[in-house]
């Protein structure tokens, strides 16, 4: 038996090892092109985005998955062309047709607002990749990818969170990084009623002005005007403790953040050398006899 012959075996009816044979080629094919075209399509946008700014680093990542969202929704068309008949076994699958046109209905246009949504904020740029954000309540973290439906943000504890493109566009978000990158903490400490304020606010003012990371804000009127380098306010006169909060800035977002965590150790550390209470809960017993 030669080659022409068991291309010509029968296999259902009228379907022979040949057109199988022919089918799956040309599937093979298919798909090597679009993976090959996908690839390349990505080895492109990755070399010019190295070379770019952030802000065209986001458009440009955008950009790049929409070609390959073409080049893939291309592929799968060339394929299903090839299989005859496809539309009637499709119509006999699915007999339920308004229950299907109801959920595709419902499912584009979640997609559709994910998809609009991504071109807003490509377009108005409220956050870009690399920036630190936060996102309602619950969210906060570093833009890692923003794709035709959502957008990726790394937390500080190395957790990928997804929010859909739509949610992004809709929620309140705060952006630490674009614009003034400079960052202003707040460090609330409590101390007791009997203790000395200006002596307590003088050694948080020494303790803050003796940190690597701690960022002089002032302008020039604040110069003149002989405005500390760090400002301490009185903040709330609570039910068993004065509540003092210092304002100091760093460069930038994770320089803040260690800054007060810095801050709040050796604030406290010195409180105990200077005998200043930081008072917390504590209730008296009275025994009766």
């Amino acid at each position: 038996m030669n080659l022409k012959d068991i291309f010509a075996i029968p296999i259902y009816g009228h379907i022979h090892v040949g057109t199988i044979v022919f089918f799956a080629t040309k599937g093979i094919i298919i798909y090597l092109f679009t993976a090959t075209l996908a690839w390349f399509i990505k080895k492109i946008f990755s070399h010019s985005i190295e070379k770019q700014d952030p802000s065209n680093k986001t458009s440009s990542v955008f950009i790049q998955h929409i070609f390959v969202w073409v080049v893939y929704l291309i592929g799968i068309t060339a394929f299903l062309s090839m299989i005859p008949g496809m539309k009637r076994i499709a119509d006999s699958i699915l007999a339920s047709a308004g229950i299907l046109a109801m959920a595709v209905g419902l499912a584009s246009k979640e997609a559709l607002s994910n998809l609009v949504g991504g071109f807003f904020i490509i377009i108005g740029k409220p956050f870009r990749v690399g920036d630190i954000i936060s996102v309602g309540n619950d969210v906060f973290g570093k833009v890692i990818e923003i794709n035709l439906r959502h957008t990726v943000i790394r937390n500080f504890e190395n957790k990928m969170i997804i929010v859909p493109n739509s949610t992004m566009n809709t929620a309140t978000i705060i952006n630490s990084t674009i614009g003034d990158e400079r960052n202003c903490v707040k460090i609330d400490i409590c101390v007791s009623y009997d203790t000395s304020l200006d002596h307590a606010i003088d050694v948080m003012r020494d303790e803050i002005n003796k940190h690597p990371l701690l960022l002089d804000h002032r302008t020039k009127k604040d110069l003149s005007e002989g405005t500390p380098k760090v400002v301490i306010r009185v903040l709330e006169l609570g039910n068993s403790a004065i509540t003092l909060r210092a304002y100091a800035w760093a460069s930038d977002f994770n320089n803040a953040f260690v800054l007060k965590c810095d801050l709040l150790k050796s604030i406290k550390e010195r409180f105990e050398k200077e005998n200043i209470e930081i008072p917390y809960p504590y209730q008296n017993v009275i025994m009766r006899q």
